[in-house]
């Protein structure tokens, strides 16, 4: 029973393929070429009527988008794979705040900013989209940012710093703040993570 994934290089994608990477899940990852507009084709939408990526069929055919959604989901189906702590648990509390917050916050900032036509009709007011996604983006990265000693969770490693990371090399101006890089290379140097990170492009 395998996991498909519908993800494109240095997409959101990245962070649900870490996850089933680092859980030992079967899945095998179809690539959206986005250079050909295919998650604009009438086969895509079939899948995602969105038509963005990621979207992942579960083992008994269940569609799932939004990757948070997909990341928590997979945390919970593999309890055992160190992803997230135990549902019920104050950590687990904690786990669920800053993958809400980065999607709700982060996730949707940098949608402003890198696809402003998404909110708006009036050609003239792209640049005041894109400019209130980078200060939302920037404004979450400080509020996010002193929770990390060393991650989010204390000593532990979460699927939610891989998150974390991958949303950090979408910033609008480069994050090199130190816990930021120390997190970048602490989820580029995981045996798991790494691979799936390197294969996706991204810088640490």
């Amino acid at each position: 029973m395998t996991f498909t994934l519908y993800s494109t290089k240095g997409s959101g994608g990245f962070a649900v393929e870490a996850a089933l990477a680092k859980a030992g899940a079967p899945f095998k990852v179809i690539t959206i070429d986005y250079d050909q507009d295919e998650q604009k084709s009438a086969a895509y939408a079939a899948i995602n009527p969105m038509q963005q990526v990621p979207a992942m069929t579960l083992p008994d055919g269940t569609l799932m988008t939004e990757s948070a959604a997909m990341v928590m989901h997979v945390a919970q189906s593999f309890p055992g794979s160190g992803l997230a702590p135990m549902p019920g648990t104050s950590g687990h509390g904690r786990f669920l705040r800053w993958m809400l917050f980065m999607a709700v916050n982060l996730y949707e900032a940098d949608l402003r900013f890198f696809y402003p036509a998404r909110y708006t009709t009036d050609s003239d007011g792209i640049a005041a989209v894109k400019a209130a996604g980078a200060a939302h983006m920037a404004k979450s990265f400080t509020v996010i940012e002193p929770a990390l000693d060393p991650f989010l969770l204390g000593q532990e490693m979460s699927i939610g710093d891989v998150y974390l990371a991958m949303l950090s090399t979408w910033s609008p101006a480069p994050l090199d703040a130190p816990r930021f890089r120390a997190l970048r290379v602490a989820v580029a140097s995981d045996p798991a993570y790494g691979a799936v990170w390197e294969r996706h492009g991204l810088r640490a």
